[in-house]
């Protein structure tokens, strides 16, 4: 079976291929260029233009479904070799503002499924099941580039915050951060980056040893262990103060902040008391608290908060020396929330499914798939 070519780094495909020029040549038509044929490549010689079309493959990631919502935030369903599917977000930062300078954040899944099982998040409904490879995880920032048709020179955010843990899958996205940040290829500096962790503390060591310079977002979501264990089952392990011991020990530029997100929910973690005690948690760290107003879906037991309860929230963090924003709701159109495309998606498929043996059958099993669906 051929190699999926986005798993290499510009200095594996050097090693490779002789001269070394030409694997420049190679990476640039790949993520500058577009490429997707390596006949196109008109600049090497037929031989070897014949050697990397039996060695390599350009299309173990394809864009399966796309929706895309008022706020012109798109979600792309991916599909996999092994027929897996994932889902990555592209959002318009600043669609109003100013046209001619929007400010792009593409936010990348790193696994198929997840291990963590947080309660408010439809990806851990489903399981884990597999790692991507850094191919993988870099094809998300490149077809999203290439299906939105930004210019190469244009910079674009890129947030590991998408189906699965981060960390959990270390390795990997170590590999697509250095991928991404290739001059030869798409130049997305790793101050551009950010990873986003429900906080797996040894691993927050092990990010910070490797000194990548990307940034790091911690999804706290609540102020006790008791509620966050509730909300991330992993507390358990590795309940707040070790988080914030491990945020404390990370090397953050200067000029940065740690993020901290914060999913408010209704009548759970958005109260005043809740705070008061966020204050008191983050104190001596560098922070920022992004408030993310809960997006619903079917079948969740939490609610979304008021808007007036956010803003009571943002204002004593505010008062309080700790820089707040309240994260503008994108995406609520287009099953936004990680995990939403993809089971509606795969419900879908199902149904259809189900319905069409249920014709070929007669119609005799027509209550049952109902009562399955």
């Amino acid at each position: 079976m051929a190699d999926f070519l986005l798993d290499y780094s510009l200095e594996e495909l050097e090693a490779l291929i002789t001269p070394k020029f030409r694997a420049k040549q190679i990476f640039q038509w790949v993520y500058r260029q577009n490429g997707t044929d390596f006949e196109q490549i008109s600049t090497l010689p037929k031989t070897l233009r014949t050697e990397l079309a039996e060695r390599f493959t350009l299309d173990s990631v394809r864009i399966k479904h796309k929706s895309e919502g008022r706020d012109r935030s798109v979600k792309y369903l991916f599909e996999l070799a092994d027929s897996r599917t994932i889902e990555t977000v592209f959002l318009v930062m600043r669609p109003t503002d100013d046209e001619k300078k929007p400010l792009y954040t593409i936010c990348v899944s790193s696994q198929v499924g997840c291990k963590v099982g947080c309660a408010f998040c439809m990806t851990g409904k489903s399981g884990f099941v597999r790692n991507l490879s850094a191919g993988e995880i870099a094809a998300q920032v490149l077809l999203v580039r290439r299906d939105q048709l930004i210019a190469p020179e244009k910079g674009v955010n890129v947030v590991y915050m998408g189906m699965g843990e981060p960390l959990d899958n270390l390795e990997n996205v170590a590999k697509a951060v250095k991928i991404l940040q290739t001059e030869a290829g798409l130049s997305i500096s790793p101050r551009r980056q950010t990873i986003s962790t429900s906080a797996i503390v040894p691993k927050i060591d092990l990010l910070g040893a490797m000194n990548l310079g990307v940034l790091l977002a911690i999804s706290l979501h609540a102020v006790d262990n008791e509620t966050r264990a509730k909300l991330i089952p992993i507390n358990k392990a590795y309940p707040i103060e070790s988080v914030v011991e491990a945020v404390k020990r990370f090397p953050i530029d200067l000029r940065k902040r740690v993020l901290f997100e914060y999913l408010m929910i209704k009548d759970i973690n958005d109260s005043p008391s809740g705070a008061k005690k966020l204050v008191k948690i983050l104190d001596g760290i560098q922070a920022k608290v992004n408030l993310i107003a809960f997006n619903p879906h079917a079948g969740s037991e939490f609610q979304r908060p008021e808007r007036a309860a956010m803003e009571s929230f943002q204002r004593y963090l505010l008062d309080h020396g700790i820089f707040c924003t309240i994260r503008q709701s994108r995406g609520l159109d287009i099953d936004a929330a990680c995990g939403q495309l993809r089971e509606r998606i795969e419900s879908d498929v199902s149904r259809e499914t189900l319905s069409a043996q249920s014709k070929q059958s007669g119609g005799q099993n027509g209550d049952v798939s109902r009562e399955t669906i």
